[in-house]
């Protein structure tokens, strides 16, 4: 019987597909970003700073760019003045990590945006052109958000987080980048208003996650139809 000759000729192998393009943004910071949902924004994030940053820390900047990723990794939206300096520049971390943004301008429309108060429209999804000025902006921008971060500023930053604060509402300081918030503490020491909900941090993941822990506490108690006290909350180390 004639025996079946093997062929030794390669068995055919069928084409490997392309793997598909890899997003930049998914190797943008692998161990803080994740692909969220659309549907989890939930949390609004105001960033808060000084517009002129030359009295800022050297890694003001930095810091505010990397809050502004942290808040999009986390999937969270940045609510900003819509202005130049930390804002700015928390802004661009934000879209750069394919988050959302939004902005609360002075001006009544982008014409006056522009060429009267001289501001930037890039790096946001949306701006509100409130017409209220720089006070009512403020007012406007705080209240929009379910937490404010302080980094560095002047008085501006300041008033932002004295309008937080007296509505009780979340407010995190990005200490060691200079200004309002290497201030923050001791004045309300002097002022003797306890810290209320003040939290303070050296790093912007680490704020973030204390913001959140208040944040998540307050859904609770309001959800649950209870007050809560102004100086109940023990984050503020």
């Amino acid at each position: 019987m004639a025996k079946k000759k093997i062929s030794t000729k390669p068995a055919h192998k069928k084409p490997r597909k392309k793997a598909p393009k890899r997003s930049p943004l998914l190797d943008l910071d692998k161990e803080i970003c994740r692909v969220l949902p659309r549907d989890h924004l939930k949390y609004k994030i105001c960033v808060s700073g000084a517009a002129e940053t030359g009295l800022c820390s050297k890694d003001a900047i930095e810091k505010a760019e990397e809050m502004g990723r942290q808040i999009a990794c986390a999937g969270m939206v940045l609510v900003t003045g819509a202005t130049v300096g930390i804002p700015y520049w928390a802004a661009k971390g934000a879209k750069e990590a394919g988050g959302m943004v939004i902005g609360f301008s002075p001006a009544a429309s982008e014409i006056a945006h522009v060429k009267t108060y001289r501001l930037p429209t890039d790096y946001h999804d949306l701006i509100i052109y409130t017409g209220f000025q720089y006070g009512g902006r403020d007012l406007m921008l705080t209240r929009a958000a379910d937490a404010v971060v302080t980094i560095c500023g002047r008085t501006g930053t300041l008033h932002e987080f004295t309008i937080a604060f007296e509505d009780k509402k979340p407010n995190g300081v990005l200490e060691g980048t200079g200004g309002t918030a290497d201030m923050i503490r001791d004045i309300l020491k002097k002022a003797r208003r306890g810290y209320g909900r003040t939290v303070f941090a050296r790093e912007p993941k680490e704020l973030l996650k204390k913001l959140l822990l208040l944040i998540r506490e307050q859904d609770a108690l309001s959800h649950d139809g209870e007050a809560y006290h102004h100086d109940a909350f023990p984050h503020n180390q």
